[in-house]
């Protein structure tokens, strides 16, 4: 993996390239997207991937503090807990060998019986961020198996979650998506980067953009490209 900018360099530290500011919290988004902008082939994003956006995916998990998802990408790439690898020891001294995951649901409707919730490391108990709406039968049962974070009314107040995420001293913030997740981060201005794996594919149909929903205007600082096998790695930063 090489860096095109802001320097050209052939060794590159990707842990130090992707590493948080000091002293306030942060909020990235990592994504991957074709060349034509869509987030996904045949419903998962696995299929735009490549050796590279899977170290820095890697790496990213390692960094963070929590993963931030949707349910609707929790139940489509079925995702269950971050494992500890030996590669994290050191991005993570002094925290858990494993960041937790934490689900946004409305309506609660996760597998509460998944290996996301019955299979987590120890620390590191999945999180599920939900409204005062939600089912009262499946909080009771949410509450079993997971920490349930109550922000908002009729629907997950996204800011309200992030402050409750930074409440309990996870600043460090990864969120994996998906689209809708990402554009309602974008509007409650809460999104501080965007690491964007472009992959060298046209994949047409109506796959999702990497930001879904309301209209928002952000504009973000270019502070690094990164390129392997003809993939280009963007981290954007909000100025």
């Amino acid at each position: 993996m090489r860096r095109l900018l802001p320097e050209p360099d052939l060794d590159v530290d990707i842990p130090l390239a992707y590493a948080y500011p000091e002293g306030r919290p942060w909020l990235r988004v990592n994504m991957v997207a074709s060349s034509d902008g869509g987030a996904w082939v045949k419903g998962l994003s696995g299929g735009l991937s490549s050796k590279g956006d899977r170290r820095i995916f890697g790496v990213l998990r390692g960094l963070a503090d929590v993963i931030l998802v949707g349910a609707s990408t929790v139940r489509t790439e079925a995702y269950g807990p971050a494992r500890p690898r030996s590669s994290w020891e050191e991005l993570r001294s002094g925290r858990t060998p494993a960041p937790p995951i934490a689900v946004i649901t409305r309506r609660l409707d996760v597998d509460l019986a998944s290996p996301l919730f019955t299979e987590t490391e120890a620390g590191s108990r999945t999180i599920v961020i939900t409204c005062e709406s939600a089912p009262a039968d499946r909080r009771r049962e949410a509450a079993k198996a997971a920490d349930v974070v109550i922000a908002g009314d009729d629907r997950v107040d996204l800011a309200r979650a992030v402050a409750e995420l930074h409440a309990r001293g996870l600043t460090r913030v990864l969120c994996e998506g998906g689209p809708r997740v990402n554009g309602q981060l974008a509007t409650a201005g809460v999104l501080d980067e965007l690491c964007l794996t472009l992959s060298p594919m046209l994949i047409g149909g109506g796959a999702a953009r990497i930001l879904n929903g309301e209209i928002c205007q952000l504009t973000m600082g270019l502070a690094h490209l990164l390129e392997e096998e003809g993939f280009l790695f963007c981290k954007y930063v909000r100025g």
